[in-house]
């Protein structure tokens, strides 16, 4: 699933594409993915030209004349710039056609992608990010250890959560748990103050690096054109089961946490 450096990988690639060009027309292949209806979708979008694109923990934001997009590409949507009439392939299920003779082709396996339109003065209030909690740069300390210290869950979970904390998934909240010290099933109100520092620092400097390195790039993510992410090349416990650890060489174990494939050292992290 792309992540927070992922799909800032992404918004980089289409603002140094699309800026500046105008939606001339839509095909709609796959309607479920628009959250409202397909023809009111298509009809307010064209005529509209892209001014700015923004990012919120891993949705991206589509600044246009009139109007808010919000995509989120879930599990394994992604984008591709071809010219004008390039054929569509199996799995595209969105094609935005555009004022420079390209084509911004939405591609989505798994049809797991969302994508909402709002008007500006209402997209942060309703909709997506209206309980997004903000990313860990952003985030203040003590509002941070409230979140965790509260909650009687696993802290992995808890950094799963989007209202907590936005941008991070399993790669990364399993890379921060390592750097921090932190066995994934602890439980939030088991976490001191020490440690939720501890969490937040490496949260920030995993994220950091990996936008650094364009993302992970595991099984499908590709940002555009081929463009992979070289952050898989740092990772020091995730996809890493029987592979020892990096501090000190105890094989690392996979499990699972509420559901989610975890890899943990089970001596540096306690």
């Amino acid at each position: 699933m792309p992540e927070l450096p992922e799909v800032e990988t992404v918004r980089r690639t289409l603002e140094r594409l699309i800026l500046g060009k105008t939606i001339q027309d839509i095909e709609v292949i796959y309607p479920k993915i628009i959250q409202m209806d397909e023809h009111d979708f298509a009809k307010r979008l064209i005529g509209q030209t892209v001014h700015r694109i923004d990012r919120m923990g891993k949705h991206l934001i589509f600044h246009l004349d009139q109007d808010i997009l919000i995509i989120h590409l879930r599990m394994e949507g992604r984008f591709f710039y071809h010219a004008l009439g390039t054929r569509l392939t199996k799995h595209d299920h969105l094609c935005f056609h555009l004022s420079d003779g390209m084509q911004l082709t939405y591609h989505d396996v798994r049809k797991f992608g969302t994508m909402h339109l709002f008007d500006q003065e209402d997209y942060l209030k309703k909709g997506p990010l209206a309980d997004l909690a903000k990313e860990p740069d952003d985030i203040e300390i003590n509002e941070f250890k409230r979140s965790i210290q509260k909650r009687k869950t696993e802290i992995k979970a808890i950094l799963l959560d989007q209202k907590v904390v936005s941008g991070l998934g399993n790669i990364y909240v399993d890379e921060t748990l390592f750097r921090a010290g932190i066995h994934p099933t602890r439980l939030g109100i088991h976490i001191t103050d020490l440690e939720v520092e501890k969490i937040l620092d490496a949260a920030k400097a995993v994220l950091h690096k990996a936008i650094m390195l364009g993302g992970t790039t595991i099984r499908t993510f590709e940002a555009m054109d081929g463009v992979h992410g070289r952050f898989q090349n740092e990772l020091m416990v995730h996809t890493k089961e029987n592979k020892p650890c990096p501090i000190c060489g105890t094989p690392i174990i996979k499990t699972k946490v509420k559901g989610r494939g975890t890899c943990v050292c089970p001596i540096c992290q306690r």
